[in-house]
């Protein structure tokens, strides 16, 4: 059984929990405990703030404007499909968008817009790796595993572009951290 470092931050869009192998960035979630298996394989989880301050580093910036990309190891762990998605979220600049169709032509399944969305549902690694820039047609938000308000909240730090959706006003909860 594999063992991960973990630690938990504070962050403007809620708890995070960041774990780590010892050479790479494995999950990053919107904290709601650790995780008993990763990608299908059971994981020991061993606290470490030490293992995981370059993280934190990082995101602090992010968070307060000051860093636009990311400079980390990553160790993404799905399937062929899912990891093919997720490269491709992470060539998205900071501050721009693109359309889960757009992913799906890119990752050479045009048809593949849901299979990116399930993709993006299944990434273990938010905010670094940006599925909160894929979004729906007509530049809505669509969907997001920390939450419509959450996406919205990360997109506007960024300056993106999008639309709220009419129906989900719970999208406007965050709005005002945005500025």
């Amino acid at each position: 059984m594999e063992t991960l470092y973990y630690s938990r931050m504070s962050s403007p869009v809620g708890p995070l929990l960041i774990g780590t192998s010892a050479s790479a960035l494995v999950i990053l979630e919107f904290d709601r405990g650790l995780p008993e298996a990763i990608n299908g394989k059971e994981v020991a989880w061993q606290e470490s703030e030490a293992r995981t301050l370059h993280v934190h580093k990082q995101l602090d910036e992010y968070f307060a404007g000051k860093r636009r990309s990311f400079d980390l190891e990553l160790d993404l762990r799905g399937t062929e499909f899912r990891k093919r998605c997720w490269q491709e979220l992470l060539k998205i600049p900071y501050g721009e968008t693109r359309s889960y169709a757009q992913i799906a032509r890119a990752v050479r399944n045009p048809n593949g817009y849901r299979a990116v969305g399930q993709a993006n549902h299944y990434n273990p690694i938010a905010i670094i790796v940006p599925c909160h820039r894929v979004l729906a047609a007509g530049c809505n938000l669509g969907g997001y595993g920390g939450g419509l308000p959450v996406k919205a909240f990360l997109l506007r730090l960024e300056g993106a572009a999008f639309r709220e959706e009419p129906a989900a006003p719970e999208a406007k909860q965050l709005a005002f951290l945005a500025g």
